[in-house]
């Protein structure tokens, strides 16, 4: 039987706009767009802050990336190539499990690519600063650089509107221009490893051994320090998928390539970095990995390595290249917050406004919107460096939900083509959803905490809009509902004393923390189970299918503090051995996800139309 998510009156079908997007991307394009989202300020600063936390080693914590990142992508590739729809991540997750987890983990990912946005737009700031800090555009807090007032912070929004321009003109002239600026983004690296491996110093990989940082390190580096933020970009694929010609086909080789190409740079980039490491010049002992972000090389790493090296005129080119690099990958992911904006309004979450279209085909309200979103995320909050690891978790977040909607979709829509079918996705679907879990749990306690109070926080939102919309909830009970939890969480986050600090420990005078999270469980329970009383039969179901999501996230939360990457001195699960009960709880999570999936009205009415036209 199927369950029901519209109200009676009905509601437009997604993908009924009269106003369709062009298809006009080739596969070389594609993969360009996927490969220069993955090569933007990732490249700049992660060989520094993976070395920061796993030594040498960090050369394993890329490619060991790059594998489990494989194993992510596979479920996306067939959902990318059974249904190739323009901001596609936030759609299915909707499709498959309904609109609150549609709108707890489409909402996530579209906030964490509008910051990936400004991120950009700051790791051009904090290079530049580095070699004119006259300007004014950085201070330092606590060892770590942020914007300034008025100057860094007006800088970053003209740089973010530079990247608003540039998506306005269409997906052609940014494909095009794309293309050609991603072969300067191979090239440059490319030049710069080659150029520091005649400084090559062997010893720097033996001297404090080569898992200087144990292999806790190294799958901490992963996610925490700007690794998983560099291989992230192959979801950019799947937000333009609808936007390319042949996305059958095209779709699951773009997202292939878009991995393994950045991972031979970044690797090579990795290996050239620490061999050319010169510890003097970074006014370190050497063996002080830990030591690398506070040290005089923190803020331009890789320029700092060629001057240390010899090669300061080339270095000249790498600064060049550092506005580059990231302002493409910046105003990319500017046009993938687009379409996901896009897509949440096609999939009535979002008010109709947004799908509206300039004579370019660019939703241009949607670019609008972000726009000014990314530029919220420009206020003196934590640098670059703390930054990244809470938007890198917040997209891989979003990559949970893949694996689970696959397997749903093939339950309740077994009709649907599938040009790209996983085999022994048995094994694969779950061991993509427990990948993903593990990289979120290894990012550390803080990383994972901040990100569960933005998620949760954004519940109001669905409640007071999109369940009122739906008529699922009365309009009085929703604002109601969404005032009172809106104030207690807001008020137990606050207490609890870990939301966004700049050291990213725990503020002082705040709760004990295990108390917080029991006071955390407590009030999403709570709230949870008040908001299904007040709900309509058909507003339950989607509360109740959202439970898995919720969950889950909170034991991933208890586990991490309990753990080796939380702050407990001497954590319950030891190094290692707390990876167990974490992938006990990935596999717990990944078939409760799979069963709280259902045939929502999209898919039993089969609204799935492309919202695309060939050109």
């Amino acid at each position: 039987m199927a369950l029901s998510s519209a109200p009676s009156g009905g509601i437009a079908a997604p993908g009924a706009s009269s106003e369709k997007l062009t298809r006009s991307m080739s596969l070389t394009n594609l993969i360009f767009l996927g490969v220069s989202a993955q090569i933007g300020s990732g490249w700049l600063f992660a060989v520094l802050s993976a070395a920061g936390a796993a030594g040498p080693a960090a050369v394993v914590s890329w490619v060991l990336a790059a594998l489990l990142f494989g194993v992510i992508a596979m479920p996306w590739m067939e959902l990318g190539a059974m249904l190739p729809r323009s901001g596609g991540p936030v759609r299915y997750p909707s499709l498959s499990h309904g609109m609150m987890t549609g709108w707890l983990v489409g909402g996530a990912y579209w906030i964490a690519t509008v910051a990936v946005t400004t991120l950009e737009a700051q790791a051009v700031l904090t290079y530049v600063s580095s070699n004119w800090p006259q300007l004014g555009l950085m201070h330092e807090v606590e060892g770590l650089e942020i914007l300034t007032w008025p100057r860094g912070i007006l800088a970053g929004v003209a740089i973010l509107a530079v990247f608003t321009v540039l998506n306005i003109f269409g997906i052609k002239m940014l494909s095009e221009a794309n293309r050609w600026i991603t072969l300067w983004k191979i090239a440059i690296p490319t030049l710069t490893f080659i150029l520091l491996f005649t400084a090559f110093r062997s010893s720097n990989f033996t001297e404090t051994g080569f898992f200087a940082m144990g292999f806790d390190g190294v799958l901490h580096a992963i996610p925490a320090t700007g690794i998983a933020f560099a291989y992230l970009g192959f979801r950019q694929v799947l937000d333009f998928g609808g936007e390319c010609k042949n996305p059958q086909r095209n779709i699951p080789i773009a997202i292939a390539a878009s991995i393994l190409i950045p991972m031979v740079v970044y690797v090579l980039l990795q290996v050239a970095f620490i061999g050319a490491l010169d510890w003097t010049a970074a006014g370190l002992a050497p063996g002080q990995w830990g030591s690398l972000l506070s040290s005089d090389w923190a803020s331009a790493p890789l320029f700092q390595a060629l001057i240390a090296a010899g090669f300061g005129g080339f270095g000249t080119l790498l600064l060049i290249d550092a506005i580059v690099s990231p302002a493409a990958t910046g105003w990319v992911f500017l046009g993938s917050a687009t379409r996901s904006t896009y897509a949440l309004s096609e999939h009535d979450m979002a008010p109709s406004l947004l799908q509206r279209l300039n004579r370019f085909a660019v939703p241009w309200i949607s670019l609008i919107v972000s726009f000014a979103v990314s530029c919220l995320f420009l206020l003196p909050l934590p640098s670059w460096y703390r930054l990244v690891s809470i938007v890198s978790v917040a997209l891989l977040l979003s990559y949970l939900v893949g694996s689970s909607s696959m397997m749903v979709l093939r339950r309740t829509a077994p009709d649907l083509p599938r040009p790209f079918r996983l085999r022994n996705a048995g094994f694969w679907a779950p061991a993509s959803f427990v990948a993903t879990l593990i990289l979120v749990y290894v990012a550390g306690f803080s990383t994972v905490l901040n990100l569960s109070i933005v998620v949760f926080a954004g519940t109001p939102a669905y409640v007071a809009y999109i369940a009122v919309r739906q008529n699922w909830i009365t309009r009085i009970r929703a604002y109601s509902w969404s005032a009172v939890f809106l104030t207690v969480w807001g008020f137990v986050s606050w207490q609890g004393g870990w939301f966004m600090t700049v050291s990213g420990g725990q503020r002082e005078g705040a709760w004990e923390t295990s108390a917080y999270l029991v006071a955390c469980t407590a009030v999403l329970a709570g709230g949870g189970i008040v908001l299904y009383l007040m709900s309509n039969t058909v507003g339950r179901v989607h509360v109740s299918r959202s439970t898995w999501f919720v969950a889950l996230l909170m034991a991933v939360l208890f586990l991490s503090f309990y753990g080796s990457y939380g702050p407990l001195d001497h954590p319950v699960f030891g190094e290692g051995w707390d990876l167990i009960p974490v992938a006990i709880a990935g596999l717990a999570g990944y078939y409760w996800s799979v069963a709280s999936g259902f045939e929502t009205d999209e898919v039993r009415e089969n609204h799935l139309e492309e919202d695309v036209v060939p050109v």
